[in-house]
C-alpha cells in the first residue's frame, strides 16, 4: 500500500494548527489555518485525492532520518545517498508578534550533490472542492477552489511551475546551497517583502521561542529528554487563542487498520482536564495551566441549572460537534468511514464531573484560585452529581453499545464530591456540605459493594459482569483506595493477567457479550492505560516491574518520541496522532516512578499534587 505508517511522522505547529511530516519528506496531513479547519493536505487518508506537499530525492532508494532540533518543535528530515546528502527543515513560524499562518520548508545541500522533486498539491474542504493553481508575477503560485478567490499561496526562492491544481519544482543542491518554500494563508498575516529575509528571521525567532519555552521546565528526573518531548508535543497541541488542548492533531486514523473505529480528535475533552493541569503544573508551565483552567472554568460557568456538561467541546468552547462521514475518501489503508465531528459529544459520561472538579481543585490549590463565579458553577455541577450519580452512562471510553452503570462514572463522581468538599472547607465557599458528604459516602459504598466481584477478586467494569476495565487503574491514582489495599492489589493482578501483554494494556476486551462496546472490529492497546499501569505498579511498591514496563513503553514510541492513541500487536501505532492523553499519562508516570525510585529505602515525603 502507498500509505506511510502512522508512526513514520513528526508533527510541527504554530499553536493554531499542526501538520504531520512523514519521514519520506511528505506533508500528508494538514488542516489550515486552524486545528479544526478543513484539511488541505490529507493524503494520509486518501493517497489519490487527499492532497500533499512532498519533497522527494532522486533517485529512489535514498535513506532518510528525522530529528527535532534540540528543545524545539522544528523538524529536520535528512536524505542520504552515496552521491550526496540534503536536509529539509520544517517549521511553522512563531514570532515575537505571535504565530503566523505559514508552513515553512527549507532545503539545504550538505554533501555532494542531490536533486529533489517538489510537489505542492493542496485540496480544499477535505478534498471535496476542486482546486486550481495559477502562477502570478514574482513566481508566486496561488491556489483556489473552483470559482473562488485564492486563499492559499506558495512562495519559493526557486522557480516554480504551476500545474492544473498544484505547483512543482526540481532543485539540485550542492553543499551550502538552499531552497525555501512558504505555504501560507493569504487572508491571515501573509509574509511580506524579501523571502530570504522572512525565512531567516522566522527561523531564528521560532527557534528562540521553543528553546525559551523548553527552558522553563522544572523536571530534572531520570527521563528528562523523554518528558520534555512529551511536553513539547502537548504544547504543539495547545490553542494559543483559547487555551484548550486538542485530543490529537488528526481525524480519521483507525484504531485498527481496515476497521471502522475512526474518529475526529480535533476537540478538547473534559476527560483530559485534570491530567492536563497535573502535568503542566508538575513541569512548571503555570501560564499554560492558567490558560487551560480558564477554558475549563468557562465550561463550568456555562452549565445552567439542571443542565449537564458535554464530554468534549470545540477549541473555542462551542458545543456543536455534529458527526459526518466523508464517503469520498478511501480512508487510511482502506479504513472507512472517515469521520469529521464527533457524536460522542451527545453522550452522558459521568466521569467528566470528577475530571472537571479535580482540575479546578488542583489549580486552586497550586496557584490559580477559583473565582466565586467559578465556584458557583462547580457547586451547580456537584448538585447535579448528587441527583444523577447512579444513572447508567456511556462510560469513560465513549462506548456505543448502550448505557451501563460503569465503574468509571461512579469513581469520578466520588472524585467530584471529594474535591468539592476540600475546596469548600479551605475557604468560605458556600456549599451543602452534608448532602455532598452523604452522597460521596453512598458512592463509595456502592463501589465497594456493587463493583467488587468476589469470584474474580477484582473491581469489575459494571455490576453483573466479570469483565475488567483499565479505567479501574484510576482508583489509587485519584486517592479513592490505597495503592497497597489487598482488594486493589488483587484487582491490579487481575488486570495484569487479562488486559496486559508485555507493556501493552487494553482498555477492555473487545468481544461480543456483556462488555460489548457496540462497535464492530477490534482495537489496539490504549497507550495511556499502559502509563497508568506503570504508575499503579510504582505506587504499589513493585518498582522493578514498574521500571521495566515503563522502559518497554518508551521502546514503543516512534523515532521522535511520539505516540499515537493505540498500539497494535506488532507495535504499530494506531488511531489519531500524536495523542495528548498519552503524553499526559507518560509525564505523570515518569514523575511517580522517579519519585518512588528516589524515595526507595527512605521515608515517604508524601508529596503528591492530589494529596
Amino acid at each position: 500500500m502507498p500509505y506511510a505508517d502512522i508512526e513514520a511522522h513528526g508533527v510541527i505547529g504554530n499553536l493554531r494548527t499542526a501538520a504531520l511530516v512523514c519521514s519520506n519528506g511528505t506533508i500528508d496531513f494538514f488542516c489550515f489555518p486552524q486545528f479544526d479547519s478543513p484539511s488541505v493536505f490529507a493524503a494520509l487518508l486518501d493517497d489519490a485525492k487527499g492532497g500533499h506537499f512532498s519533497i522527494t530525492p532522486e533517485p529512489d532508494g535514498v535513506r532518510t532520518r528525522q530529528m527535532y532540533l534540540p528543545e524545539t518543535n522544528v523538524l529536520v528530515t535528512r536524505f542520504m545517498s552515496e552521491a550526496g546528502m540534503a536536509e529539509v527543515v520544517d517549521y511553522m513560524p512563531i514570532c515575537t508578534d505571535g504565530p503566523k499562518s505559514a508552513l515553512v520548508r527549507c532545503v539545504k545541500g550538505i554533501r555532494g550533490s542531490m536533486t529533489l522533486r517538489v510537489a505542492c498539491e493542496p485540496r480544499f474542504d477535505y478534498a471535496r472542492a476542486a482546486s486550481r493553481a495559477h502562477l502570478r508575477d514574482g513566481g508566486v503560485v496561488e491556489f483556489a477552489p473552483e470559482g473562488e478567490g485564492a486563499p492559499l499561496r506558495l512562495r519559493a526562492t526557486v522557480p516554480m511551475t504551476a500545474t492544473q491544481s498544484g505547483a512543482t519544482a526540481t532543485v539540485t543542491l550542492a553543499p551550502g546551497e538552499e531552497a525555501g518554500f512558504v505555504f501560507e494563508c493569504t487572508r491571515e498575516r501573509p509574509s511580506e517583502g524579501d523571502l530570504d529575509t522572512f525565512l531567516e528571521s522566522t527561523f531564528s525567532e521560532t527557534m528562540a521561542y521553543w528553546r525559551s519555552w523548553s527552558g522553563r521546565s522544572r523536571y530534572r528526573g531520570r527521563w528528562r529528554e523523554t518528558v520534555q518531548r512529551s511536553a513539547l508535543a502537548l504544547k504543539v497541541l495547545t490553542s494559543a487563542d483559547h487555551g484548550a488542548v486538542l485530543g490529537a492533531a488528526t481525524f480519521g486514523l483507525p484504531e485498527w487498520v481496515g476497521g471502522g473505529r475512526n474518529w475526529d480528535y480535533r476537540y478538547c475533552w473534559i476527560r483530559d482536564a485534570a491530567f492536563t493541569v497535573y502535568a503542566l503544573m508538575r513541569l512548571g508551565y503555570t501560564d499554560e495551566a492558567t490558560a487551560f483552567i480558564g477554558w475549563v472554568e468557562k465550561r463550568a460557568r456555562e452549565q445552567g441549572e439542571g443542565d449537564r456538561l458535554q464530554i468534549l467541546y470545540a477549541l473555542d468552547g462551542g458545543s456543536d460537534a455534529s458527526e459526518e462521514e466523508l464517503d469520498h475518501l478511501a480512508g487510511y489503508r482502506g479504513s472507512r468511514p472517515v469521520r469529521i465531528g464527533n457524536a460522542a459529544a451527545e453522550q452522558l459520561q459521568l466521569d467528566i464531573y470528577g475530571e472537571l472538579a479535580d482540575a479546578i481543585y488542583l489549580a486552586d490549590k497550586y496557584g490559580v484560585p477559583a473565582s466565586i463565579d467559578t465556584w458557583h458553577g462547580v457547586a451547580r455541577a456537584l448538585d447535579w452529581v448528587c441527583e444523577n450519580w447512579n444513572q447508567p452512562d456511556e462510560g469513560i471510553w465513549e462506548v456505543r453499545g448502550g448505557r451501563q452503570a460503569f465503574l468509571s462514572g461512579r469513581l469520578m463522581c466520588w472524585v467530584a464530591l471529594s474535591r468539592g468538599l476540600r475546596m469548600a472547607r479551605q475557604l468560605a465557599r458556600p456549599a451543602p456540605l452534608q448532602r455532598w458528604h452523604e452522597t460521596q459516602d453512598a458512592i463509595a459504598q456502592s463501589i465497594y459493594t456493587d463493583f467488587w466481584n468476589p469470584e474474580k477478586r477484582a473491581f469489575v467494569q459494571h455490576p453483573g459482569t466479570d469483565a475488567l476495565d483499565a479505567a479501574a487503574l484510576l482508583m489509587p491514582l485519584v486517592k479513592f483506595i490505597s495503592p497497597v489495599d489487598p482488594r486493589w492489589l488483587s484487582t491490579l493482578d487481575a488486570i495484569g493477567r487479562e488486559l496486559v501483554s508485555d507493556a501493552l494494556v487494553l482498555r477492555y476486551q473487545t468481544k461480543e457479550g456483556a462488555n460489548s462496546d457496540g462497535l464492530e472490529g477490534r482495537e489496539g492497546a490504549f497507550t495511556p492505560c499502559s502509563f497508568w499501569y506503570v504508575e499503579c505498579l510504582a505506587r504499589a511498591g513493585r518498582l522493578e516491574e514498574a521500571q521495566l514496563t515503563f522502559e518497554k513503553m518508551l521502546g514503543y514510541a516512534n523515532h521522535l518520541g511520539l505516540y499515537a492513541e493505540e498500539l497494535g500487536p506488532r507495535g504499530e501505532h494506531l488511531g489519531n496522532f500524536p495523542q495528548a492523553f498519552t503524553h499526559l499519562a507518560l509525564i505523570s508516570a515518569a514523575y511517580a516512578l522517579d519519585r518512588a525510585l528516589s524515595d526507595k529505602g527512605r521515608p515517604s515525603t508524601g508529596q503528591d499534587l492530589r494529596g
